[in-house]
């Protein structure tokens, strides 16, 4: 088994299907000796599988996708299980999984393999290369709010750089992390490329302090992240984490009102608001914001918790969401659509709120639910200044009739990711880079920088000949071949350009 079923302690607890509080699986809690035995055994996979090359790594990852692919329904119903959500949204997840399967296994040759670099005028008698080796062992500690798409970022591109991969699922979703390593086991029945261990916190906590790890890809809150980076200071473990969001949208006064308005409604309310790049504050325009708002009440009207979204998967999540609610609502926000009683776990109803102050925790901190705040703003240099104004920096939405402006607008806001025009489909392009700044966190999975994200680069410069007359490196230098360095040197770099 790739679970790592010999923990010493026979300790168990279950996945509950969040909607019906029925028992989906029983999973052990496995210990820190139990993941360290399951980091040992992926140590010595990870060298067979880098021995492998790109192109073995390549063929057996596609073969994974197709996996993948036929268990397509028995994926998405488990996520189904585990998290509540509709079986059309855990389908959409696993979909775009594939995707980034796909294009991992395709390009990475491409981006990580070796390659000719120039050497320089002063290393002109050089040969230098560049290629990014595999890290060893790769710890990824996922969340449970899209249990498939989000690890398997960091999985995905992990293994595709020649990591063996050991996969703590969250304790909400373990099965969903169980099913994604027996599948892999389909196509490398070989060696233990990809194991999982189950459990609560502590079992986490013992994956990223574990020395033989040499990274750690997390997801999850900020607050979790800070103490996983504790426990990687240990070892000196590098950490790429992806941490919350409070991903603002911003309507211009040019912007095609209806679609800002359905795409601010399906950020903000699918998955029952619990997207880590999900909108949770709008910014519109004061020209455009009477008809935005018409738009986005009848369209939030119509959207019904437990049909169009599941419930709340981590129960204490909706105490968080009351209390932001309740704190807008004292400070004088208007709940147009919804309200607090909107809150009735395990589910929240569609809320939206206007006239809520910034300083408010509905504004300031993450929400995790299907609620949204709207503000109407002067001009788009408004919006943006308020949308840059809280420690999150993780995706964001520009909607604008105007190419050139929703650009300048995308690069000022500070985001790791903005969408223009459209929504979250910066999570939708395999080649694009997914991460965050400030709260958010630091680090990349997807596209070129997810592979090298789980690769160390390694620089090799071989001397082809010895440069005549330029022996600089030795005690036996002489003055006079000095003075011919200073002398080329200044004529390269001498000249003031303007």
């Amino acid at each position: 088994m790739t679970t790592a079923t010999e923990a010493t302690e026979q300790r168990t607890f279950d996945s509950l299907n969040p909607a019906t509080g029925a028992v989906v699986g029983t999973h052990p809690r496995h210990d820190a000796a139990a993941v360290h035995r399951t980091v040992e055994r992926a140590g010595e996979a990870a060298r067979w599988w880098a021995g492998l090359g790109f192109e073995g790594r390549r063929r057996r990852l596609l073969d994974y996708k197709a996996v993948l692919v036929r268990e397509l329904p028995r994926i998405a119903g488990l996520v189904r299980e585990e998290t509540g959500k509709p079986i059309g949204d855990a389908t959409l997840e696993t979909v775009l999984t594939i995707t980034h399967l796909d294009w991992a296994a395709r390009h990475a040759r491409k981006v990580l393999g070796p390659r000719r670099v120039s050497p320089g005028l002063l290393g002109a008698n050089l040969a230098a290369t560049l290629e990014y080796l595999p890290l060893g062992v790769v710890g990824v500690i996922g969340p449970w709010n899209y249990p498939v798409f989000t690890p398997m970022g960091s999985i995905s591109y992990a293994l595709a750089a020649g990591n063996a991969v050991v996969f703590k699922p969250s304790e909400l979703t373990p099965g969903v992390g169980v099913l994604l390593a027996e599948l892999f086991r389909e196509s490398v029945p070989e060696r233990e490329v990809f194991q999982v261990v189950t459990g609560l916190g502590e079992t986490g906590a013992a994956l990223a302090a574990d020395p033989g790890v040499g990274k750690i890809a997390f997801t999850g809150s900020t607050a979790t992240a800070k103490r996983v980076m504790a426990a990687c200071a240990a070892n000196l473990t590098p950490l790429v984490a992806e941490c919350g969001g409070k991903d603002a949208l911003i309507v211009d006064a040019d912007a095609d009102v209806a679609a800002a308005a359905d795409a601010a409604l399906w950020g903000a309310m699918s998955n029952a608001g619990q997207t880590c790049v999900g909108v949770e504050r709008v910014y519109v325009v004061e020209p455009v914001y009477d008809a935005f708002m018409r738009e986005l009440t009848e369209r939030a009207a119509a959207v019904r918790s437990g049909e169009d979204y599941g419930p709340i998967t981590m129960p204490a999540q909706t105490e968080v969401i009351r209390r932001h609610l309740d704190d807008a609502l004292a400070k004088g926000g208007r709940a147009v659509v919804g309200g607090a009683d909107a809150v009735r776990p395990p589910y929240v109803d569609p809320v939206v709120l206007t006239d809520v102050p910034e300083d408010s925790s509905a504004v300031r901190e993450e929400t995790f639910g299907p609620t949204l705040t709207v503000r109407k703003v002067a001009d788009a240099e408004e919006a943006l200044e308020r949308a840059n104004a809280v420690s999150y920096g993780l995706g964001g939405t520009i909607f604008s009739g105007n190419p050139r402006r929703a650009m300048e607008l995308a690069r000022a806001m500070l985001s790791g990711m903005t969408a223009i025009n459209s929504i979250i489909s910066f999570a939708g392009v395999p080649a694009l880079p997914f991460g965050g700044i400030g709260d958010s966190g630091f680090g990349r999975i997807h596209g070129a920088d997810g592979l090298r994200e789980f690769a160390r680069p390694k620089a090799v410069s071989r001397q082809r000949f010895p440069l005549p007359g330029m022996h600089i490196t030795t005690f036996r230098r002489t003055p006079a071949e000095m003075a011919r360095l200073v002398k080329l040197i200044t004529f390269v770099h001498g000249r003031r350009r303007r």
